[in-house]
């Protein structure tokens, strides 16, 4: 049985809900229930953009790079500069994890802002999760090259022994709260800037749907509303950045305990 739900988005605030678009009842194993949501459709659609986007920049052994190839390339050397200076050099292998983990949130910001689109990162269940699963890593490496010498990140050099217990627990709060910060920061900042984009596109669109002096007075506001929705652009990409810089930092906290 094959249920097919309505794929167009009646308002942008839509983007925040996660809904089911296509259902499959198979008479398998007790008449399994498949379905594809947006969630589910917009993360292949992600994975598709990245792949495409990094076999168009493919320069195939030309002499002259494509605009494709050198926008990838400086992402790469950016991205590569990052992990060097803060994990230091030999450390590469942390790389590929970093480099993916940025392009995945960029361009799910990204396409975000494609009116009546899905943002993926505007739902707690993938930020939260993401981060959730990036402490639980970054812990076992921990564990893993530091052994039971690890837990000594959660008691300061020179801490008095009165005081030990105390910070301990402080410690480990602030330890486990990056599970959900890490995941919050991005959540906030992308469900904030969608809202006020949303407020105003409604606004606006009343004005300009009243009279036609009116109309014209609204074209000025209407100048702020595009210079916000290239805020938002920007905002898009400095909040992969920072989520990465973070992971960057949580990773080297787990090799160098501090």
């Amino acid at each position: 049985m094959l249920h097919n739900y309505n794929l167009i988005i009646n308002s942008p605030l839509e983007q925040f809900e996660v809904n089911s678009l296509i259902s499959v009842i198979a008479p398998i194993l007790g008449y399994i229930n498949i379905t594809l949501s947006n969630l589910g459709l917009y993360s292949i659609i992600i994975l598709f953009l990245i792949l495409s986007l990094h076999i168009i920049s493919n320069n195939e052994n030309k002499i002259l790079p494509s605009k494709w190839s050198i926008a990838i390339e400086s992402i790469f050397t950016t991205i590569n500069t990052m992990v060097r200076e803060q994990l230091g050099l030999g450390k590469e292998i942390y790389l590929p994890f970093i480099y993916s983990l940025f392009f995945f949130i960029l361009i799910s910001n990204l396409i975000g802002n494609i009116p009546y689109s899905y943002t993926i990162t505007t739902s707690v269940i993938v930020t939260i999760g993401l981060s959730f699963t990036i402490l639980t890593g970054v812990t076992i490496l921990g564990l893993y090259i530091h052994k039971l010498h690890f837990f000594s990140y959660f008691v300061p050099s020179g801490t008095p022994l009165a005081l030990v217990p105390l910070l301990v627990l402080i410690e480990t709060v602030s330890y486990l709260a990056r599970a959900l910060s890490l995941g919050i920061r991005l959540f906030a900042n992308m469900v904030a800037g969608h809202s006020l984009l949303k407020i105003l596109s409604t606004f606006l669109y009343q004005m300009f749907s009243s009279s036609f002096i009116i109309a014209i007075f609204t074209l000025i506001p209407f100048a702020f509303f595009l210079a916000l929705c290239g805020l938002e652009v920007a905002v898009s990409i400095i909040q992969a950045y920072v989520f990465v810089l973070l992971v960057i930092s949580y990773i080297k906290d787990a090799i160098y305990l501090h």
